[in-house]
């Protein structure tokens, strides 16, 4: 024992990066080193967390005795089993002086893998959800005997939160102060498809990593060692997408994946962090049930989407000659498409589902009749591939006019993707901006000014069709300048939230329009009360001009009647055009009351 902690030291393989990384290890900002793992069982020394050098003398102690030890109870050998096999591999142990334990509850968890490659999995964001709203990341550990069909059957590697009973809105603070454990687990993977694809209606994105044999054992090695310990969830640092990443660094530590993300980690970043690196090979989609039917019912005639929606609402309809007449692959098409519709309804809906599922069960009897197979239809998800859209965070460079004043503009935003934005890669109609800020300098005054700032402004548009009507929303915290009772340039803290309905149109291209029925608070020493509170309502239109040219325009009615009881009437016009991936021109005009601002901008992502 002695002997091997003198080589290691002599080697000095403390300091060395396989170390480090299984050890979780960081650089803190007075220059030591602490590891992010938050559990005391996952080190084996007193001091193990904060110092390398004392965490592997203690291991190599350990690995000479079979008490048990961390949370899985286990020999040490056995409960950190990536750490003893490369330690062997470095110090070339003598198996008759430190015996090999069998290590059975490893060896049986890892053999029933039969692992040969694997997945990362990204399912889209989900709006409706706050910690889905950015997607998220997950491995899936694909069997030696699996096809491409088969995957499904696989076992996937989960990093979350462990979450109490009926959390309400308290996850929020909480998942950001870090104050929820986070811990690894292992479910099927169509467990996970029937919650993201099926329950959520998320469209999946499959990116097959390149990693070799030993790679891949080294990743379900270091899994295992993490089984049982917590590391402190944070949602926008230390979340899903840093801990996954962390797995696969442990298969190949000389990619140094998690340097890029030293102070937040956006899933969809993470998976062009992996790209950057060579580790991405093929790439597959996995359309949501919702997806699924509305290609499918876009690809049918008129008299077929009658059909279908009749169906769906009452499956009576099936003896009708009108139905039977159609041709026999296209009734069952439009039964397949009915299957898909109603299976998306009554997957996790509990007591709830009950009527969908019984009608389903019309639907499945009367397909089961008809010995044909319908034309097969490629399906795309409406969500592109997400690592090959713009990058989260933005910088802008603008000048422009205000009420005959010129002025110069930067802006920058943590995150993530607003209506204007180019919209390859991120969920359509859907806004979500994390920390922006614009910063100005007009001319006729001495000093730049902030003129604006975003704590965060989501907007949800749901176009309602035959086959859904859930609502739009949007939420907003911030501030704004505005001009109002001599006042010229005055901060205004602003609070707004509304409720609304899009629906979608193709009379140039493609259009949503909305509306909303909302309420604001403001605050500004420019009011007579120093506040105001009411509410009123917008309308407006998203279009797609061409691929690279998009528009949008709203109008916005508000009343005060709480504080200084006044009226707002707003008007927006924007545009962008999208130079390429990462490149975009936007010219956006706002106007209030005697209040007129136009700004020309270029934006660059990264």
């Amino acid at each position: 024992m002695n002997e091997l902690q003198d080589r290691a030291a002599t080697l000095r393989l403390a300091d060395e990066r396989e170390w480090q990384v299984l050890l979780h290890y960081r650089r803190t900002w007075l220059g030591g080193v602490e590891s992010m793992q938050d559990d005391p069982g996952f080190f084996l020394g007193a001091q193990g967390k904060t110092h390398p050098r004392e965490e592997l003398a203690a291991t190599l102690t350990r690995f000479f005795s079979d008490d048990l030890v961390g949370r899985s109870k286990q020999p040490a050998q056995c409960a950190f089993v990536a750490r003893y096999h490369w330690l062997k591999e470095r110090l070339q142990f003598d198996d008759t002086r430190l015996p090999p334990l069998p290590c059975e509850r490893f060896r049986q968890w890892f053999d029933e893998f039969k692992a040969e490659a694997i997945s990362l999995i990204f399912p889209t964001g989900f709006m409706n959800n706050p910690s889905s709203m950015f997607g998220h990341t997950f491995l899936r550990v694909d069997g030696k005997d699996q096809t491409p069909q088969t995957r499904i059957l696989a076992y996937t590697i989960n990093y979350a939160a462990e979450l109490p009973p009926d959390t309400g809105i308290e996850y929020v603070f909480k998942g950001v102060l870090g104050m929820y454990p986070g811990y690894f687990s292992t479910i099927p993977y169509y467990l996970k498809v029937q919650e993201y694809r099926d329950i959520d209606n998320r469209d999946i994105w499959e990116y097959r990593l390149n990693l070799t044999e030993r790679q891949v054992t080294r990743l379900l090695m270091h899994t295992w060692e993490l089984g049982n310990a917590y590391f402190d969830y944070y949602f926008f640092g230390e979340n899903c997408a840093y801990h996954i990443l962390s797995l696969i660094e442990a298969a190949e530590p000389s990619a140094h994946l998690l340097d890029a993300f030293p102070a937040y980690t956006i899933p969809v970043d993470t998976v062009r962090r992996l790209r950057e690196s060579g580790l991405v090979g093929e790439v597959i989609s996995r359309p949501s049930r919702s997806t699924l039917v509305r290609r499918k019912r876009a690809s049918m005639t008129g008299d077929e989407r009658m059909w279908l929606d009749r169906l769906i609402r009452n499956p009576a309809g099936l003896k009708e000659d009108g139905f039977q007449t159609l041709p026999s692959d296209r009734q069952a098409f439009v039964l397949e498409t009915a299957s898909d519709y109603l299976l998306q309804h009554s997957a996790g809906a509990g007591e709830e589902g009950a009527p969908y599922r019984e009608k389903n069960r019309s639907i499945l009897r009367a397909r089961s009749e008809l010995k044909v197979t319908p034309p097969d239809l490629p399906i795309q998800p409406y969500v592109k591939q997400p690592d090959l859209g713009h990058g989260t965070s933005r910088f802008g460079i603008g000048a422009g006019w205000r009420n005959q004043r010129a002025f110069e503009e930067v802006n920058l935003r943590a995150a993530y993707h607003d209506l204007l934005d180019p919209e390859p890669g991120y969920t359509p109609d859907a806004q979500i901006e994390i920390v922006s800020v614009g910063l100005r300098h007009y001319h006729d005054r001495s000093q730049a000014r902030v003129e604006r700032f975003g704590l965060i402004n989501i907007t949800s548009l749901a176009p309602i069709d035959a086959l859904s009507q859930a609502p739009s929303w949007k939420f907003n915290i911030g501030m704004n300048t505005i001009r109002h009772n001599g006042c010229e340039l005055c901060s205004n803290g602003v609070a707004s939230g509304g409720i609304g309905a899009a629906m979608e149109s193709s009379l140039f291209r493609r259009e949503v329009y909305f509306a909303f029925a909302e309420a604001e608070a403001n605050y500004s020493h420019a009011y007579d009360e120093h506040h105001r509170i009411g509410g009123g309502g917008t309308v407006g239109m998203l279009a797609d001009l061409t691929d690279r040219w998009k528009l949008m325009l709203s109008g916005s009615y508000l009343r005060y009647a709480l504080g200084e009881q006044s009226e707002d009437i707003r008007w927006f016009a924007g545009s962008r055009y999208t130079l390429s991936q990462n490149w975009a021109l936007r010219v956006e005009y706002n106007h209030r009351d005697h209040d007129d601002d136009v700004v020309f901008s270029v934006q660059a992502f990264f």
